[in-house]
């Protein structure tokens, strides 16, 4: 980002902080979340909210706001890509920017669990709800839905979650829920990735809320992409988007398995972060355009 850039953003909120509210006003909104390939193709950049910085073996590439920022532009300007997922901060930022127009935007709603926490599991609703998305008019929100069997706090965010879901949709907003079945291991939180384990957790998410309408599942990789994947996904009818997932050395192998998911009937698209914002190459527009050619 060029230095005058960076500090006309900065003047403007410093000393305009009512053009945010201006910007999203006046932001072209898409007419479909899909693409013209007809997926939904994301970009995800809500990390730095819960203290993940961290991009493949660059453990601090996410805390250069400016970098990030014109990472994001560069993805967001590539043809295909049709959304972007982000906390108030980063979104607020490219609506000053001016590089949502025509995006699908989702704003990232608990943010509490920060990273490598002793209070990691507790993921409060700690940025967007559903009053503040559908006031800036965005098209959605996105919460991450943790389990643990031994931690009895796994129930508040179930309720968190319940709720976030119903007030989204109170809006006909999408309600985009991340779910895993998690536990703490030798202090570190892990995500369990079986079949059977993901099948349990995108039954839960399915269930939450009043109703189920407007609620799609982010949901990561298992296995290969193959026949691990499609044994899992035919747990639900909803709609659901892949995460991307860390930064991966042999990218090649990484593009075969979303594309391998991207074939069964419930996944309609992708919503990547890291990977394509810090691929090993550090080829943006390179790895945004293959992931494209995938759908």
């Amino acid at each position: 980002m060029r230095e005058a850039v960076l500090s006309d953003l900065v003047r403007t909120r410093a000393h305009r902080p009512d053009a945010v509210a201006e910007a999203a006003a006046a932001r072209r909104r898409p007419t479909s979340p899909f693409g013209e390939h007809g997926r939904l193709m994301m970009v995800a950049a809500d990390h730095p909210a819960r203290g993940a910085l961290g991009a493949g073996d660059r453990p601090m590439a996410m805390a250069d706001r400016a970098d990030l920022l014109d990472r994001l532009a560069l993805a967001l300007s590539r043809p295909g890509v049709n959304g972007v997922l982000g906390t108030p901060d980063v979104l607020e930022d490219l609506l000053l920017l001016g590089a949502l127009d025509d995006k699908v935007v989702v704003g990232s709603m608990n943010r509490g669990g920060l990273a490598g926490t002793a209070f990691e599991l507790d993921d409060r609703f700690t940025a967007y709800d559903p009053a503040s998305i559908a006031a800036a008019g965005f098209e959605g929100g996105k919460m991450l839905l943790r389990i643990d069997a031994d931690d009895a706090a796994s129930v508040a965010t179930l309720e968190s979650c319940g709720r976030a879901v119903s007030g989204l949709a109170g809006h006909r907003l999408m309600a985009m829920v991340e779910p895993f079945l998690s536990r703490r291991i030798d202090g570190r939180v892990r995500n369990e990735l079986t079949v059977e384990a993901m099948t349990r957790a995108m039954t839960v998410a399915a269930g939450l809320g009043t109703t189920s309408a407007y609620t799609w599942l982010k949901v990561p990789i298992v296995g290969d992409g193959g026949e691990d994947m499609a044994r899992a996904m035919a747990a639900t009818t909803l709609p659901a988007v892949i995460l991307g997932g860390e930064v991966a050395t042999d990218q090649e192998a990484t593009f075969a398995t979303w594309s391998k998911a991207l074939a069964l009937p419930t996944v309609q698209g992708l919503v990547v972060g890291r990977s394509l914002l810090y691929p090993p190459d550090d080829d943006v527009s390179g790895a945004v355009d293959a992931a494209v050619r995938l759908l």
